[in-house]
């Protein structure tokens, strides 16, 4: 039961403490728009998207209006478009990814994801066209996001396709080098890519997800950094307890939002995401939380440990207060967009070292980070590697979007603008990857694969 205490203090975490639903992504199969002809394709797949997505920015603002919750994002994920233009006679698939932009626009969506391929064990042609396809295809829309599933758990790490992938990642950027690499920041690649994500840009439709489906990411750091200015100085285990009630609160409004989305666009509920997912907005950062904890700045010795705390009392508040929770579910530390991140970046104390570190215990990975434009595409395909390997081995999801910005060096600045925000160009290693990633072939699945 909600007493008046509650309604109020959920009152105040909107109005002053960044409080909102990140996004609800409607995802929407397009199986059933596979056909040999890409034309014929193309325009089953628009006429599916418009169809099913028709109402949802309608709905989403009319819950806004009603309950006084913002929802900042409404998106759309599809099946990935490798698997549905495979059987197109074609070598490039980015009239795919324009007719994806073109359905975002007409149903007002400010994303749209798919423009996918899983490749873990191996390519198919489809696959291979696709990934080839992502450059051009990021340079010519806007709102369409690209992701690759590199490795599992189970199959272990593609090697070829992290080669390759970061050979798309430089050319990507060098295409959008007028946006400053912009490209690169609606591309993801993945280890153990999980099928009902509503975040972008990794987010697609899986295949052993329904015909359509909605799913909701949750978000609300100003809301657990402020609820620990309460016990400034408490032992851990008060922290704990008072990041698990809060993310029982934001996760409840989300739930909530959801189960009437899902009525109103009379499509099955999925999942609440309980990512803790912030903003370049000062009191909407992440690295605040952690430093609220007692760092005085994030990236120091004891990060690792206070976002494995934090992360952890999020899932335990968070999976009480919702029917279904999945995605990626944690603490989210995407550098351009978190005031903290970029202000612990800029001073040279949150290095890429560290921030590796940091995945091995929190949602995703290497996000949102700009590296030098004359950074190899063997150095960012071992970024990549090293990077799948913690997903590999700790069965957890795992992934890089990183930006190599054409014609800047550590010191400069990245500027992406809105959501997305703006990074500082982080240093790498001089020395040398390429005769490791020249090895090609396929890193063997660890032995806590053989679970059967």
């Amino acid at each position: 039961m909600l007493n008046q205490n509650d309604i109020f203090q959920t009152i105040d975490m909107i109005d002053k403490r960044h409080l909102d639903i990140r996004t609800i992504t409607m995802g929407i199969s397009l199986r059933d728009c596979a056909h040999p002809d890409m034309k014929v394709s193309c325009d089953k797949v628009y006429d599916k998207i418009t169809r099913r997505a028709e109402n949802l920015v309608h709905v989403g603002e009319q819950i806004e209006r009603e309950f006084g919750i913002p929802i900042v994002n409404k998106r759309i994920s599809v099946t990935p478009i490798a698997m549905v233009a495979e059987s197109c006679e074609t070598d490039t698939y980015v009239p795919f990814a324009q007719t994806l932009d073109r359905a975002a626009k007409t149903c007002g969506v400010n994303f749209i994801g798919g423009f996918s391929a899983l490749v873990q064990k191996g390519c198919t042609k489809g696959d291979r066209i696709l990934i080839e396809s992502i450059p051009e295809a990021m340079a010519c829309t806007e709102r369409v996001c690209a992701s690759v599933n590199v490795g599992s758990t189970r199959a272990g790490i593609n090697m070829d396709a992290v080669s390759l992938m970061g050979r798309v990642i430089k050319h990507t950027a060098e295409i959008t080098a007028d946006n400053d690499g912009l490209g690169c920041a609606k591309l993801v690649v993945f280890c153990n890519a999980v099928e009902d994500n509503p975040f972008m840009a990794g987010a697609f439709h899986g295949v052993g997800e329904p015909e359509c489906v909605l799913n909701v990411g949750v978000s609300g750091p100003g809301v657990v950094y402020h609820a620990l200015k309460s016990v400034k100085g408490q032992p851990f285990d008060e922290v704990a307890e008072t990041i698990k009630k809060t993310a029982f609160r934001i996760t409840r409004m989300g739930q909530i939002v959801g189960n009437e989305a899902s009525k109103r666009l009379n499509v099955p509920f999925g999942i609440v995401d309980l990512s803790l997912a912030p903003t370049p907005a000062v009191g909407d950062s992440v690295a605040r939380i952690l430093e609220e904890m007692g760092l005085e700045t994030c990236g120091i010795h004891g990060t690792t440990a206070a976002l494995a705390l934090l992360n952890d009392a999020v899932k335990k508040g968070g999976v009480m207060a919702s029917n279904h929770v999945g995605g990626l579910s944690g603490a989210f530390i995407p550098v351009s967009e978190d005031e903290g991140m970029i202000a612990a970046a800029e001073s040279g104390v949150l290095t890429l070292n560290k921030l590796e570190a940091m995945t091995c215990v929190c949602s995703v990975g290497l996000d949102m980070i700009a590296v030098p434009g004359d950074t190899s595409a063997q150095t960012i395909s071992a970024i990549i590697a090293d990077e799948a390997a913690i997903g590999m081995v700790n069965s957890k999801t795992t992934a890089v979007r990183i930006i190599p910005a054409p014609g800047k060096t550590v010191g400069d600045r990245v500027e992406m603008g809105g959501l997305l925000g703006s990074a500082p160009v982080m240093p790498v290693y001089d020395q040398s990857s390429a005769d490791f990633i020249a090895r090609g072939g396929r890193i063997p699945a660890p032995l806590q694969s053989l679970k059967n």
